[in-house]
C-alpha cells in the first residue's frame, strides 16, 4: 500500500512545478507518470528511509515490463524516471529538511542507471525512395482524401513536423512559396511542451509538388483557420472539404490514412514519426558543416544539438561506415586524387575536418577496433 505521507508529497511537488517553475500541464503529466513508478516502488516506505530498501530503485525499473508487456521498460524510460525521483528526492529536502534530515544528498546522487551492453537495433525511418513512391502512387482524380494523404506524406517528410503539430496546423501557417510554417501555438498548433517556431521544409520540388496541388485546394475553399490537413465529408460516393472542427484523435487519424496510402504503395508501413527520422537523417546527411548540422537541430525544434545528435546520429551509422572507410584509404580518396588516402595525407585530411566531426570519426573507429 502506498505511504500517505509520500502520495502528498508527491502531490505538492507537481504543483510546484505547475505553479512556481511554470511547467505546462503536459509537461506535469510526464512528472506524475515517472513518479507513479516512484510511489509504487517505495510502497508504504516512507521517502526519508528508502535509502534502505531493496531491490533499489534502479533495479526495480529494470525489472519492469516494457511496452506491452514485451521485454523490458525502455532504458530511456528508467532514466527519466530516475531523473525524476531524484529532483523529487532533492525539493523535498529542501522542503521538508527536519523531517528528510535522515536522506542523504550522497545516496540521492548514487541514483543512475545500472550499465547494460547495448542493444542493436534497427532504426526505421521513412527514406527519401519511400516518399516519392508513395506521392506517385496512382489514385483516382476524384478521391479527395488519398490526395490529401499524399500531401501529408509529403509535408511530413519536407517539415520533419510532429504528427501532433502537423494536424492542428492552420491553412495560415503554410508557406509553401517561402517553404516556411509557422508552428506558433497562438495559432492553434499543438506543439511538444508548448514551443512556438518558424520552420523550414527541404526543397525537393518532385516532391513539393503533392504539397502543392493540396495547398491550391484548400486555400479556394477553405478559410485560413481550418486545418492544413482538413477534414473530408462523404455523401452519395463524394467527397467534399468539411468545415467541422477536427476530433481530438486527429493524429490517431492520420496514422490510420497513411497505413492505407503505404498499403497502396505496396511499402511496409510506417508511423507518422518515422517521417520526421527521415527529415532529420536526410538533412544530416546532406549537411557540409557544422552551421548546416546545428540548422537542422533548430528545425526539428531540439533545444540542443547534442539532442539530435544523440537521436539521430545512430540512425547515419551505414553513411559513417562509408566515410571511414574512405578516410582509410579503403573505398574513397581525395578529392583530384586518384591513390587511396596514406600517411601524411591521410593525417591531412582529418585535419580539414572540424572537431566534432573527428570526434565522431574518432568514436566509430574506436567501435569497430573493439569488435
Amino acid at each position: 500500500m502506498i505511504e500517505r505521507q509520500n502520495y502528498l508529497k508527491v502531490k505538492e511537488h507537481l504543483k510546484y512545478l505547475e505553479e512556481v517553475l511554470l511547467l505546462n500541464a503536459a509537461s506535469v503529466e510526464r512528472y506524475r507518470f515517472y513518479l507513479r513508478h516512484l510511489l509504487l516502488w517505495a510502497d508504504d516506505q516512507h521517502i526519508r528511509d528508502v535509502q534502505a530498501i531493496r531491490p533499489t530503485l534502479p533495479s526495480y525499473l529494470a525489472s519492469l515490463p516494457g511496452k506491452d508487456g514485451k521485454g523490458i521498460l525502455a532504458s530511456a524510460s528508467q532514466k527519466k524516471i530516475i531523473d525524476s525521483s531524484k529532483r523529487f528526492f532533492r525539493w523535498a529536502k529542501v522542503t521538508y529538511p527536519r523531517e528528510m534530515n535522515s536522506l542523504p544528498l550522497s545516496w540521492i546522487d548514487t541514483l543512475r542507471l545500472p550499465r547494460q551492453p547495448q542493444i542493436s537495433s534497427e532504426n526505421v525511418f521513412v527514406s527519401l525512395e519511400q516518399v516519392l513512391t508513395l506521392v506517385n502512387t496512382p489514385i483516382p482524380e476524384d478521391n479527395l482524401a488519398l490526395l490529401r494523404d499524399k500531401a501529408a506524406a509529403a509535408m511530413l517528410f519536407l517539415s520533419g513536423i510532429r504528427a501532433s503539430a502537423f494536424t492542428t496546423l492552420p491553412i495560415s501557417a503554410v508557406d509553401l512559396d517561402n517553404l516556411t510554417l509557422r508552428q506558433w501555438p497562438e495559432l492553434g498548433v499543438h506543439t511538444k511542451n508548448g514551443k512556438k517556431a518558424t520552420t523550414f521544409l527541404l526543397n525537393i520540388p518532385e516532391i513539393l509538388e503533392s504539397a502543392h496541388r493540396w495547398d491550391e485546394i484548400v486555400r479556394k475553399s477553405l478559410p485560413g483557420s481550418s486545418p492544413w490537413y482538413a477534414p473530408i465529408a462523404h455523401s452519395w460516393g463524394d467527397q467534399f472539404l468539411s468545415l467541422d472542427e477536427p476530433g481530438k484523435t486527429r493524429a490517431q487519424a492520420l496514422q490510420k490514412r497513411l497505413k492505407l496510402l503505404f498499403s497502396l504503395a505496396k511499402i511496409e508501413f510506417k508511423s507518422p514519426h518515422k517521417f520526421r527520422h527521415g527529415h532529420a537523417v536526410y538533412g544530416l546527411l546532406h549537411a557540409q558543416t557544422m552551421a548546416d548540422y546545428k540548422a537542422v537541430s533548430m528545425n526539428l525544434m531540439h533545444e540542443s544539438i547534442e539532442i539530435t545528435d544523440g537521436t539521430y546520429a545512430p540512425m547515419l551509422s551505414s553513411d559513417v561506415q562509408d566515410r571511414i572507410a574512405g578516410l582509410s584509404g579503403k573505398a574513397m580518396s581525395t578529392p583530384g586524387c586518384q591513390a587511396p588516402l596514406m600517411g601524411d595525407e591521410l593525417e591531412s585530411f582529418l585535419n580539414t575536418l572540424d572537431r566534432e566531426s573527428q570526434k565522431r570519426a574518432l568514436v566509430f573507429i574506436a567501435g569497430r577496433l573493439a569488435q
